[in-house]
């Protein structure tokens, strides 16, 4: 964003008497052309400046005469443009201090509006900087070239007020070379200092960039940079080593030591870690890096064996100690194992790069040394040393490079990546440039803070819609555990890293990061577009909400995160009470597990109770977008869709529930009703359902006296061809169980004398499915069928192989005709055939363990 750009939205009175000697009219048509000048930077009126000055108007002539031609007030434009000309030609460093006037001026006003200048104006201001003092170098040896060649010529124009010297030009020529030449190199150094400040810009803004802003990774320009320094370097050197004789022996020394101090500062810092390793780096596991050097291109000369580059893992006290001797010492020991760790230095003449690659590197164990006090391995910070050393061309020089990736914390599993994540978080955004390696402060100004988290947040997110200040205060109150305090009392506060992810919050299990990382990961695998568009409110307590919905119609809701859940999000409503007064219901938190088998769209469509999202919104109007087009009739296969669908029980069902006899409280849960055995089906269970078929016996378990109260949350609808749906009515029971309701019960010959059923004839493997750690609850029976049986019982298979000899005998007499119960206790034949015995605590849906060859019915 460019200076003109924020200038031109402001009130011209503003500006009352800044362009007395310019007019605004042209100020507009340069615009950001202006502001790509160093008008700033030209100081001084000696031979550099007044061509600087000269050259800049002209420029600015032909700019302003270029767009009068295509403005509809040409006459007037080219009238002002002729006044300039007259004004200035003859003393351009005056329109140089007058446009300098103008713009500290807008400037000021700028600051004193926003209290901040953009970050694009500083990055051009000091390119431009630079830039001049690069030109000024150049002119310098220029001078100095001249100066030696005819000494009184250049006598004659050397400015001596610009030399800083009292000297009158009865003074010999000769001793302004040597006065010229320190000028020379003091420029040097200035200009060598900003490289160095700009290399560590970049590191800074990488580091930042871990935390999610915004990076130009882009090195051609710093690269350029200093390329274009050394050029002049060595341009400078050759005229100092020209004039050795009349600089003498005891100033050739100082400035040869200083001019080496120039090149081994600039080669050692353009030595860099391009692509920095990942800083939680978990233990074998293989990751890539690559250090560049900017300067390589320039100043190594071909070898007959390339240069090779080394990775080191280096703990904090080793980083320190390399960072005091300004990584000019070699390192001792690796504190860790790496794999593939040496690769070459590389040139690539296309790009015009010099890199190191790593591609296939792995940390196959670590040694940790000894922490602080109470300091876990989380908190632990290593880097990796990426270090060679060179020949410089042309004065075959050889340099030591080294340089530390940016923090890492090593991790041997994936339950220590949320607090490794914290210790990075924390480092990156509070860092200091040059500190000593890894010092960060313990405590920190809260509105920084809140600038961390709504950069992480955006970043991993990927949205453009941050945290607002009412999100900020509700994060106050959580970290601070402080509900009484204002939002501007929370703005002079300071967080502690403890307070961040060390102390515990108060009536839960997890620290503040771990709650605010759990919503970052829900948010971004789930909720992106619903927070883009703004339909959640998020970060809100449990009762501000119902502050906030208590004055609210029937049916108003809103979407914020769980406070006492990890990753959850919640819906608040409003509903009537039995006295018609308005409650405040939160359904059970959403995880990102919910959300994947139903989206969250979905769920607000399927609950008839909301209606208008807070404050007055109607929810398909809101939703809309985000619903899934529901799959009506039948599918390419011929097969009738089915969809999932999700209610909420009020508190009229479970009282009715109540009423005939179910449990005190129905659970208000998610639940799949779907026509299969409930899992963790205990043999108590099974008794109501077995009666029938099954008369008391060792397995077949007494009925119970009450039935199981209903719950459902989710049920499963089927659609049929036309479009129309309804919920299924089938039991909850599996569909093998349903006989036959014209066949006669236990009586049936068919029935009494069944063939034996072989345990492992139909059993699944055990492994092959993949297990999850939570299921969703089952509704419960909410009614016991006694069907009748199938005169052939699907369960007996004709073709099942018979057990043997002696043990079938045994089990037909066990199982006669007069034989009371269908599962009598033959166990010991089924051990001694090797088949596992029937379990019936194991009976249960969709485990693994679950035996096929007992289930009743399988086929």
């Amino acid at each position: 964003m460019s200076l003109w750009s924020i200038v031109s939205h402001m009130p011209p009175e503003e500006f009352s008497g800044l362009f007395a000697e310019f007019p605004r009219s042209l100020r507009c048509l340069l615009a950001d052309w202006l502001e790509n000048q160093p008008w700033e930077f030209i100081n001084g009126s000696d031979a550099f400046c007044t061509s600087m000055a000269s050259g800049m108007l002209s420029a600015m002539l032909e700019k302003l005469r270029s767009a009068a031609s295509s403005d509809g007030q040409q006459c007037q434009i080219l009238q002002q443009v002729s006044g300039i000309e007259n004004a200035y030609r003859r003393d351009p460093l005056r329109l140089v201090a007058v446009l300098k006037a103008i713009l500290e001026g807008e400037k000021a006003a700028v600051l004193k509006r926003d209290r901040h200048l953009p970050l694009s104006f500083h990055r051009r201001q000091e390119e431009l900087k630079f830039s001049l003092g690069l030109q000024r170098l150049q002119h310098r040896v220029r001078e100095i070239q001249a100066l030696r060649d005819n000494p009184a010529a250049a006598s004659r124009q050397l400015n001596v007020q610009d030399l800083q010297l009292k000297a009158t030009e009865t003074k010999p020529p000769e001793s302004e070379l040597p006065t010229l030449i320190l000028e020379a190199v003091k420029e040097l150094e200035v200009a060598k200092q900003q490289v160095l400040k700009r290399i560590q810009i970049w590191k800074r803004q990488q580091q930042l960039a871990g935390n999610g802003a915004l990076f130009e990774e882009n090195l051609a320009p710093l690269q350029k940079r200093c390329e274009s320094l050394v050029e002049v370097y060595f341009q400078l050197h050759q005229q100092v080593m020209a004039a050795s004789a009349e600089l003498g022996a005891e100033l050739l020394p100082r400035l040869l030591e200083r001019f080496n101090e120039v090149l081994s500062s600039l080669v050692k810092s353009s030595f860099l870690v391009e692509k920095q390793p990942p800083q939680v780096l978990k233990t074998q596991t293989k990751f890539q890096a690559s250090a560049r050097f900017l300067l390589g291109p320039q100043l190594l000369k071909a070898s007959a064996k390339p240069y090779m580059v080394r990775a080191d893992m280096v703990t904090e006290k080793q980083a320190r100690e390399l960072a005091l001797s300004a990584y000019s010492n070699a390192l001792s020991e690796s504190t860790g194992e790496i794999m593939h760790n040496v690769v070459a230095l590389e040139t690539n003449p296309t790009s015009g790069t010099c890199c190191a690659n790593f591609k296939n590197v792995l940390l196959k164990k670590i040694k940790r040394c000894e922490r602080k006090g109470s300091e876990s391995v989380t908190e632990e910070k290593c880097a990796v040393l990426f270090s060679t050393t060179v020949a410089l061309t042309p004065s075959n020089l050889s340099v030591h490079l080294q340089v530390l990736s940016l923090p890492i914390v090593v991790i041997v599993h994936g339950n220590q990546d949320n607090n490794a994540k914290a210790t990075v978080l924390w480092d990156n955004a509070f860092s200091e440039i040059d500190r000593v390696p890894f010092v960060v402060a313990e405590r920190v100004p809260w509105e920084k803070m809140c600038d961390t988290l709504n950069l992480k947040f955006m970043a991993e997110v990927q949205t453009t819609k941050g945290l607002l200040k009412e999100h900020y205060f509700f994060l106050a109150q959580k970290i601070f555990n402080d509900h009484s305090a204002s939002l501007e009392d929370f703005q002079s506060r300071s967080v502690s890293w403890a307070q961040f992810n060390k102390e515990i919050l108060p009536g839960r299990g997890f620290t503040f990061w771990q709650w605010f990382d759990g919503v970052l990961d829900l948010t971004k695998r789930c909720l992106k577009s619903y927070w883009s568009d703004r339909l959640i409110i998020g970060f809100i307590s449990k009762q501000y909400v119902c502050k906030l919905l208590s004055t609210e119609p029937d049916g108003t809701f809103l979407l914020r995160f769980s406070d006492s859940e990890i990753g959850g999000v919640t819906i608040a409503h409003v509903i009537r009470g039995k006295d018609g007064s308005s409650q405040v219901e939160n359904i059970q938190p959403f995880s990102a597990k919910d959300l994947s088998i139903r989206s969250l769209g979905d769920r607000i469509r399927d609950l008839g109770q909301l209606r208008n999202l807070y404050p007055n919104t109607p929810k398909d109007q809101a939703f809309g977008s985000h619903y899934n087009k529901e799959q009506t009739g039948k599918d390419g296969r011929g097969y009738v869709s089915t969809a999932i669908k999700m209610t909420v029980e009020s508190e009229r069902d479970q009282q009715a529930q109540r009423a005939v006899g179910g449990p005190p409280e129905a659970p208000q849960a998610q639940m799949l009703s779907l026509p299969v055995l409930q899992p963790e089906l205990h043999p108590e269970s099974l008794r109501s359902v077995l009666s029938p078929i099954c008369p008391p016996g060792p397995f077949c378990p007494q009925p119970l006296p009450t039935g199981y109260p209903t719950g459902e949350n989710i049920n499963m609808m089927v659609s049929d061809n036309l479009g129309s749906s309804f919920p299924s009515t089938s039991p909850v029971l599996s569909p093998s169980l349903v006989m036959d309701p014209t066949l006669p019960r236990c009586q049936d010959l068919a029935f009494r004398n069944p063939l034996p059923f072989m345990p492992n004839q139909y059993m699944t493997e055990a492994s092959s499915e993949p297990q999850d750690e939570e299921m969703p609850e089952l509704a419960p029976f909410t009614s016991m069928v006694d069907p009748p049986l199938q005169s052939s019982p699907r369960w007996m298979a004709p073709s099942m192989d018979l057990p043997p000899s002696s043990d079938f005998e045994q089990f037909l007499q066990e199982v006669s005709l007069e034989g009371p119960a269908l599962c009598p206790p033959f166990t010991p034949p089924l051990q001694r055939s090797g088949y596992p015995s029937p379990n019936p605590s194991c009976w249960g849906l969709g485990e693994s363990r679950w035996d096929d060859s007992v289930r009743p019915g399988h086929a």
